[in-house]
């Protein structure tokens, strides 16, 4: 298959552009960190951005169901061509394996996967490519800050502080590795019940807001534990899209939005925008 041959000014050698690609990243699995990575996709998408979505946690692509896209992904001159959903630009080896079939792979055939999916997907042009990477500090992300140029990693933790502890390890990574911290992101914060209006710390609370003082990089905000985000993502219409004017969705569109400006504080250039 073709190689993209990235050019100094960020243009592959196959006339693409990806403004700004950024990983999404937790330290340990079940933080949520692929339903953030879809709900922060779909809301800088609705702020008519081009967007794509990467699904490189081969060993677990949920990407597929969190979106509801089907199909095999076509291909046309030696390029895979990816999936729309949503008004997203997506790929997921998901989409390229059978169901219920396991990816038992060793680390480098991973390294492989995501080299490849960054190399040979025909992704066009975008305003960001947002990269859901596996659990951890493994082979995946190595490849993917040595790969390409990232323009920042957002932290995915929930609010105990054994969570935290180890999400701060895949943040040193990124440090070492120079690329910029755009923030960490707690996911499954307060309950509020929607019968009584209790609001519940079911695991703990503030361990996101603590982190980020600590490590002094930003804080992007506060994900509630809410069921309804369970039934759309299981339903394939996320939140952001189900539920637009809910706390889930606000608490997403916040922190996409907080991305947003510290990339744009970095690259003032014009926004790619989606042709209506």
């Amino acid at each position: 298959m073709e190689t993209i041959r990235e050019t100094p000014d960020g243009d592959s050698a196959s006339g693409e552009q990806i403004r700004h690609r950024i990983a999404i990243a937790s330290g340990k699995g079940g933080v949520g960190k692929s339903t953030v990575s879809v709900n922060l996709a779909l809301a800088l998408a609705a702020d008519g951005a081009a967007t794509g979505l990467l699904d490189a946690d081969v060993y677990g692509p949920s990407i597929p169901t969190l979106t509801g896209a089907r199909g095999l992904p076509k291909s046309a001159n030696g390029r895979i061509l990816p999936i729309q959903a949503h008004g997203v630009t997506l790929m997921s080896l998901g989409f390229l394996a059978p169901d219920g079939v396991p990816a038992v792979w060793r680390g480098p055939m991973v390294a492989g996967a995501v080299r490849q999916f960054l190399e040979d997907v025909a992704w066009g042009e975008l305003e960001y490519l947002l990269i859901d990477l596996p659990p951890g500090t493994g082979d995946a992300q190595l490849t993917l800050a040595q790969s390409v140029p990232l323009s920042g990693a957002v932290i995915v933790t929930t609010p105990q502080d054994v969570a935290m502890q180890i999400a701060s390890k895949g943040l040193a990574m990124f440090q070492q590795l120079k690329v910029p911290i755009l923030g960490i992101l707690e996911n499954m914060s307060q309950f509020a019940c929607p019968h009584c209006g209790t609001v519940s710390a079911v695991f703990r609370q503030g361990g996101g807001r603590r982190a980020s003082e600590a490590l002094g990089v930003p804080f992007l905000g506060r994900i509630p534990l809410d069921p309804e985000i369970c039934r759309t993502s299981d339903g394939g219409r996320p939140i952001v899209l189900d539920q637009p004017e809910g706390p889930a969705a606000q608490a997403f569109r916040q922190a996409a939005a907080m991305v947003r400006e510290r990339l744009q504080a970095a690259d003032a250039g014009p926004v790619i925008r989606m042709e209506a």
